[in-house]
């Protein structure tokens, strides 16, 4: 694995990344590049899409005094992502801040809120979810970065996952008080690792309604988090760490 490199600022562009290639940050990048940062002409900064990989770039001089990166060398290969969709309730603003930019640290692949009964939040800002989602990806070191959906009805996202991904289904009500006992017996039976879904729910809990709906999936695991009632980002941060431990690219 190539070692990552902590100490040059590091961004995400939209543009396809190859040796030679001149990007033109937005207005907002660059602010953060020269008032910021406070770099000079020749520095250097690393640069990915979600495609290319990771580049190193150096800063140039740009158009109307600002500053331009002329991308020399790819200094990592892009990687696969680990096919982990989450599936949650929505938060307020700062809660929900945190919990999407702990859920793309510990690789979720997809966000997907999903409004239940007792979901506290009225509206969700994708737009803002997904500035969140690329500013971890950035500060992590991390080469892929979330998809984030719209906010869709539990039963649409539950109906729109495929048959073979097994649904790890965070209830507090499940019969099963070990979550590492219930993911390693899921583990047994599916062998290779699986495509995941992993759905928690708001403070307030599944409708029983809503939880028929979880079960009914054709793969479910559904798995208490221990003895504890947690707050919605607690459980995101310890449902994710423990799916990806038994379940996922950690083992």
């Amino acid at each position: 694995m190539t070692r990552y490199d902590f100490r040059t600022p590091r961004l995400h562009v939209a543009e396809r990344l190859a040796p030679g290639v001149r990007l033109v940050p937005p207005v907002m990048q660059q602010h953060y590049l020269k008032d910021v940062l406070r770099l000079k002409s020749g520095d250097g900064v690393l640069v990915f899409n979600g495609i290319d990989g990771e580049w190193r770039a150096a800063l140039v001089e740009g158009a109307k005094r600002g500053v331009a990166l002329l991308v020399t060398e790819q200094t990592r290969a892009q990687t696969v992502p680990c096919d982990l969709q989450y599936l949650f309730a929505p938060l307020k603003r700062s809660r929900l801040d945190y919990m999407v930019q702990k859920a793309v640290e510990m690789g979720a692949s997809r966000l997907q809120p999903v409004l239940t009964r007792h979901t506290q939040a009225e509206r969700v800002n994708t737009a803002r979810m997904r500035a969140n989602a690329i500013e971890a990806a950035e500060q992590c070191g991390i080469l892929n970065v979330s998809a984030v959906e719209e906010p869709a009805p539990l039963s649409n996202a539950l109906a729109a996952l495929a048959k073979e991904r097994l649904l790890v289904f965070c209830d507090e009500d499940a019969p099963i008080a070990d979550p590492v006992t219930a993911l390693v017996a899921a583990r047994a039976e599916t062998g290779e690792r699986p495509p995941l879904a992993v759905l928690v729910g708001p403070e307030g809990g599944f409708h029983a309604e809503e939880r028929a709906l979880a079960l009914a999936h054709q793969k479910v695991v559904r798995l208490a988090l221990g003895p504890r009632i947690l707050r919605a980002d607690t459980a995101a941060v310890a449902a994710l760490a423990l799916v990806q431990a038994v379940l996922g690219d950690w083992g």
